[in-house]
C-alpha cells in the first residue's frame, strides 16, 4: 500500500468527492488497504455513505495516473514545464491581448485551488475567461436566485426534507443522483407515513419508489405546471398576501404571465401532457401543506429555458411564504462536491469573487483594491459553450483546463474536440493521464486528486467542510493551487501569489467575503478570515454566513423577510413558458434526455477503477418505449445508432415501459476509455439558456437505428485491449481482468485468428467452433491459468458473464475447468450470480431471485436479512422491490 498518513481515533475526517450532497468520509488502514466509511459526526450523511463512497478505498491505485509533467508528450521536470505555461501564455497575451486565453476549470477543484484560478485570471491576466463545468449543472440556478432573491443562496437546509409535510422532487432521479439525501427522505417518510412525496419527471425512476404521485410530464413543460399552481393558488385563495405585501415585489406581474400561459387546469394538462385529475391532486395537496419543500436539480436547470422554469418554482414559494421557515424552501441540488465552493469564489465566467458581480462598479474596484491587481478584468468572459466555440474560431488561442474532461461532457463534444485540436497551445492538469482531453495537450500537468487534496468543499446547503488528505501526492503531482501559483509567479506575479499552504488562501479568502460587506452580501465567511492553521485543520463543518458569535453558521436564511435586492424584497418573476429549443421532427422524431446512473461518476475516471461499481450497468444504453422500440424495429440487447444533427454514438437497447413515449434517455458517463462510441455529448445539441448559459443536455432531437450486426461477443482478457475490432465495443474492469462485450457487422473470416491477435497468439489455446450453431469459443492457457478468453456467436445468445470471470482467479485450471470453459457453463450445481443488483455487497440477480423463491423472502427487510442487499447506502431498494413483485425464479445459465 502508498504510504499513508491515516485517520485514527478522533482524527477529524474528511469529505467525499463525488455529488454535492457532501457526505463526511473516515478512513482507515486496514489490512495494508484504506478502508472507508461514513463519518456519523458529519451532518450532511450522519454516518451513511452511497455506492460510490463506500468503494473509494478501491480507486486509491495508481493504474493509469499522470505522474510527471509532460511538454509535446516528453516527461520534463517541473520547472521546464511551469515555465513553458508561463511563457506561452505571457507570448499570446502581450500579441493578442487577455481575452485570448482562457482557463476552463472544474467542480472537483477544492475552494483554494478555485480561489487561486480565479484571482490569477480575472485579477492578473486581466481577462473574465475562467469558467467551469458546474455551467453545465448548477448555473441556471445561481441566476433564478439571484433574479429571485438578489443573492445565489440556498434558502434552506438538509433538514428541511425531513421536517417537511409535502416534498416536491422535479427533474432529479436523487435516488441515483444524491442517494444519501434521498435516504434521508426515506427514512422520515418511513417515520411519519402522512408525509407525501411528489416527484415530477418525464421517466419512472427509481426515485418514484416513495411517490405518492409520479406527474410524467411532457419534457420541458416544467413551467407550464408552476405557472398553473401559482394562478390555482390565487383562484384557491392560498396566498400568503401579508406576506407578499411585506416582502416581495412582482406579484401581479408574475400572476398574470401564469394566467395568460397556463389558466386553467385542463390548459396545464395539455400543455404538460398530463391527466387533468393528476395535476388537480399536485396542486390542491400543494395549496393546503404549509410545510413543503420543493427540490429541484438538473431536469430543469439544463434547459434552454431553465432559469424561467427555476424562478417558476420560487414563484409559488414566495406566493405562499413558504421560505426561511423549517420545512419550507426551493432547494438546488448541487451535481457536483465543490459546485458551491467555485461560485463562492467567482468560478463562474460572470461573476467576481466571493459573490460580487461585474455589474457593480464598486465591486470590481472593491476586488481589485483587496488583490492589488491593476490589471483586474472589467466585465464577464465567455461561458463555457461560448468559450469553446472561441477556441474553435481562433478567438481564443490558449487555454487551461483543470480537473475535468470537456470533450466528453460538454454539448456537441465533437466540435469541442476539433477545437481543442485547432487551439495553439492546450495545458490540461489532471490526476489521469489517459481521458479523451488529454490526448490534445501540448502540456500536461499532474495534479492530486481525492485522498491527496487538502483544503475546504461547500456542499448544496451552504455547507463549508474540511476534505483532508490522508495519502502523499505520488510522483511528482502537485496540488492545483501550487500548479496556478507557481505558473503565476513566473508571469510577473510572484508576490501576490506567494502562497505557502491552503490555510492562507481560506484566509485570504474568508477577508474578502466580509471586506465592506455591511450585510448587503450574504456569501460571509469573515468570522474565519484569523483562522489558525490548527484551527483550519480541525474546523468542523458549518453553513454560511458564518456569524461572528464563535463561528456559528446559519441553517436558514431569510427568515426575517429581507433579501438581498435592492428593496430589499424577493422578486416574483413573470414567466412566459417555453419548450425546448430544439424539437423532433420526421428526421429526429425522439426527444433524447441525459443523466447519470447509480454507480458512476462523471467521465468515470475514478468510478470505472472498482469492478463493483462497473458491475450494475456496464455499458452504454439508451432506454426506449416499447411504441417506439417497435416503430423503430428495436428489441433489448440490440445496438441502437443514436444520430442527430450534431453527431452519433452506439448504445445498448434496453425496451421499457418506464420511459416516456417520444423520448430516449441515455447515461452521460462513457468515454473513450470505455466505449467504442458511447459519448452522448457528441449527440446532444449546443442550444443554452440565454440568462445562464446552462447547455439543454435534457432535450436533442434525434432518431435511432439498429446497427446491422451479424455477430456479437465478449473477451476477458488480463489488460485492457487496445483494438477490439468490432464496430461497437464497451471495456468493463473485473476482479483482475478486464472484460469487452463486442458486436460487429462484418465477421473476421478466420474466428481463430482474430482470438489469437485480440489475445496474443502465446501459450497453450483451448478451441471450440460450432459454425451450424454459429459459436466460436476460445481460451488461451499460460501457466496453467486462463490468461484470456473469447466467446463468439452468430446466432444465439452468449454464456453468463460472471463465473468465467471467476476463472480468470484459478491458480491452475483442472480438467473440468477446462471442459465448462469451452462448454459455457459452470459445473453442475454451481448458480450464476447474475448481473449485479447491490453494488454495495455484490449480490447479483439470480442470487436474489433465488433466494425470493426459495426462502419465500417476501420484503426489503427480509432479503437485507438474509443477503445484507439494500442495508447500506439503499440506492438498489426499488429493484429489490421489483424483484420481490416478480417471483419468477433464477435465471438459468
Amino acid at each position: 500500500m502508498r504510504a499513508a498518513i491515516i485517520d485514527a481515533g478522533d482524527t477529524p475526517g474528511t469529505t467525499c468527492p463525488y455529488c454535492g450532497v457532501g457526505c463526511g468520509v473516515r478512513v482507515r488502514e486496514e489490512q495494508e488497504a484504506v478502508a472507508v466509511s461514513g463519518d456519523p459526526q458529519h451532518p450532511a450523511n450522519h454516518g451513511r455513505l452511497c455506492s460510490k463512497g463506500a468503494a473509494l478505498g478501491e480507486t486509491l491505485d495508481l493504474e493509469g495516473r499522470l505522474l510527471e509533467p509532460m511538454v509535446d508528450g516528453q516527461a520534463v521536470d517541473w520547472g521546464q514545464a511551469l515555465d513553458t505555461v508561463a511563457g506561452r501564455f505571457s507570448e499570446i497575451i502581450a500579441t493578442h491581448g487577455p481575452d485570448a486565453v482562457a482557463f476552463y476549470v472544474s467542480g472537483q477543484l477544492l475552494t483554494e485551488d478555485y480561489y487561486v484560478a480565479n484571482k490569477l485570471m480575472k485579477g492578473f491576466i486581466g481577462s473574465g475567461n475562467i469558467d467551469t463545468n458546474s455551467r453545465l449543472c448548477m448555473s441556471t440556478a445561481v441566476a433564478a436566485h439571484k433574479r429571485a432573491f438578489g443573492a445565489d443562496a440556498v434558502p434552506g437546509c438538509y433538514d428541511d426534507l425531513e421536517l417537511a409535510d409535502l416534498v416536491v422532487i422535479v427533474g432529479s432521479n436523487a435516488a441515483w443522483a444524491h442517494p444519501v439525501l434521498y435516504q434521508r427522505l426515506v427514512a422520515a417518510k418511513r417515520t411519519r407515513p402522512d408525509m407525501r412525496v411528489v416527484v415530477i419527471d418525464p421517466r419512472r425512476t427509481p426515485t418514484c419508489d416513495i411517490a405518492d404521485l409520479h406527474l410524467g410530464l411532457r419534457p420541458g413543460s416544467d413551467a407550464f405546471l408552476f405557472n398553473g399552481l401559482l394562478d390555482f393558488l390565487r383562484r384557491e385563495d392560498a396566498i400568503d398576501w401579508g406576506y407578499l405585501e411585506a416582502s416581495t415585489e412582482g406579484f401581479s406581474a408574475a400572476l398574470a404571465a401564469a394566467r395568460a400561459s397556463a389558466g386553467s387546469i385542463p390548459q396545464v394538462a395539455a400543455a404538460c401532457g398530463l391527466d387533468e385529475a393528476a395535476v388537480l391532486r399536485f396542486y390542491r395537496w400543494f395549496a393546503c401543506t404549509a410545510r413543503t419543500v420543493t427540490l429541484f436539480s438538473q431536469g430543469i436547470n439544463q434547459s434552454s429555458s431553465g432559469v424561467d422554469k427555476a424562478n417558476a418554482i420560487i414563484n409559488v414559494h414566495l406566493a405562499t411564504g413558504r421560505i426561511g421557515k423549517p420545512g419550507a424552501c426551493p432547494f438546488s441540488l448541487t451535481g457536483q462536491p465543490n459546485a458551491m465552493g467555485g461560485r463562492e469564489v467567482g468560478g463562474l465566467a460572470n461573476q467576481l469573487a466571493a459573490h460580487m458581480d461585474f455589474e457593480d462598479p464598486a465591486a470590481v474596484e472593491r476586488v481589485r483594491r483587496f488583490w492589488q491587481a491593476p490589471g483586474m478584468a472589467g466585465g464577464p468572459g465567455l461561458k463555457a459553450v461560448d468559450l469553446f466555440e472561441a477556441i474553435h474560431a481562433g478567438k481564443v488561442k490558449a487555454v487551461w483546463i483543470m480537473a475535468t474532461n470537456p470533450v466528453v461532457s460538454l454539448p456537441n463534444a465533437d466540435r469541442v474536440a476539433e477545437a481543442l485540436a485547432r487551439c495553439d497551445f492546450v495545458v490540461v492538469s489532471d490526476c489521469m493521464r489517459e481521458t479523451d482531453t488529454t490526448r490534445y495537450a501540448d502540456v500536461l500537468l499532474p495534479a492530486t486528486t481525492w485522498g491527496e487534496k487538502d483544503g475546504t468543499v461547500t456542499n448544496s446547503e451552504r455547507r463549508i467542510s474540511r476534505q483532508r488528505a490522508f495519502l502523499p501526492p505520488p510522483g511528482k503531482a502537485r496540488a492545483d493551487w501550487w500548479i496556478i501559483s507557481q505558473v503565476a509567479a513566473r508571469m510577473g506575479f510572484a508576490s501576490a501569489f506567494d502562497y505557502r499552504r491552503p490555510v492562507e488562501i481560506f484566509r485570504e479568502h474568508a477577508r474578502l467575503s466580509s471586506l465592506e460587506n455591511g450585510g448587503d452580501r450574504a456569501f460571509d465567511i469573515g468570522a474565519l478570515a484569523d483562522i489558525d492553521g490548527n484551527a483550519y485543520d480541525a474546523l468542523q463543518p458549518v453553513q454560511w454566513p458564518v456569524s461572528t458569535q464563535a463561528g456559528q453558521g446559519t441553517a436558514r436564511l431569510y427568515a426575517d423577510g429581507r433579501f438581498y435586492t435592492p428593496s430589499g424584497r424577493a422578486r416574483l418573476i413573470a414567466i412566459d413558458p417555453r419548450y425546448p429549443r430544439n424539437a423532433p421532427d420526421d428526421a429526429y422524431p425522439l426527444a433524447l434526455n441525459t443523466g447519470r446512473i447509480r454507480d458512476q461518476w462523471h467521465t468515470m475516471t475514478r468510478s470505472a477503477k472498482t469492478p463493483r461499481l462497473t458491475a450494475h450497468l456496464d455499458e452504454p444504453f439508451v432506454h426506449v418505449h416499447p411504441v417506439d422500440a417497435a416503430s423503430c424495429r428495436l428489441a433489448s440487447g440490440d445496438v441502437a445508432r443514436i444520430s442527430s444533427r450534431w453527431g452519433e454514438m452506439l448504445a445498448r437497447v434496453s425496451v421499457t415501459g418506464e420511459q416516456r413515449p417520444g423520448s430516449v434517455f441515455a447515461p452521460m458517463h462513457w468515454s473513450a476509455q470505455f466505449a467504442s462510441a458511447g459519448r452522448v455529448d457528441a449527440v446532444v445539441n449546443p442550444a443554452t439558456d440565454p440568462i445562464s448559459g446552462q447547455p439543454e443536455l435534457k432535450h436533442t432531437p434525434v432518431r435511432l437505428q439498429r446497427l446491422a450486426t451479424r455477430w456479437q461477443a465478449f473477451a476477458l482478457s488480463r489488460g485492457p485491449l487496445t483494438d477490439p475490432g468490432a464496430e461497437y465495443w464497451s471495456r468493463i474492469r473485473g476482479r483482475g481482468y478486464w472484460r469487452h462485450e463486442m458486436a460487429g457487422c462484418h465477421p473476421p473470416g478466420d474466428w481463430t485468428a482474430w482470438a489469437r491477435s485480440l489475445l496474443g497468439a502465446e501459450g497453450e489455446w483451448l478451441i471450440f467452433e460450432d459454425a451450424a450453431a454459429g459459436r466460436f469459443r476460445a481460451a488461451c492457457i499460460r501457466a496453467g491459468r486462463v490468461s484470456g478468453a473469447v466467446f463468439v456467436s452468430t446466432l444465439g445468445p452468449l454464456p453468463e458473464r460472471g463465473w468465467l470471470g471467476e476463472l480468470m482467479g484459478h491458480a491452475v485450471l483442472d480438467d473440468s475447468d477446462r471442459v465448462h470453459l469451452l462448454a459455457g457453463r459452470p459445473a453442475r450445481g454451481v448458480v450464476e450470480a447474475g448481473p449485479v443488483v447491490c453494488a454495495c455487497f455484490n449480490v447479483g440477480l439470480n442470487t436474489l431471485l433465488t433466494a425470493i423463491a426459495s426462502d419465500g423472502l417476501d420484503s426489503v427487510e427480509s432479503i437485507g436479512q438474509a443477503l445484507k442487499a439494500g442495508t447500506n447506502c439503499g440506492s438498489c431498494v426499488p429493484e429489490l422491490r421489483k424483484l420481490i413483485e416478480r417471483r419468477d425464479g433464477p435465471v438459468t445459465a
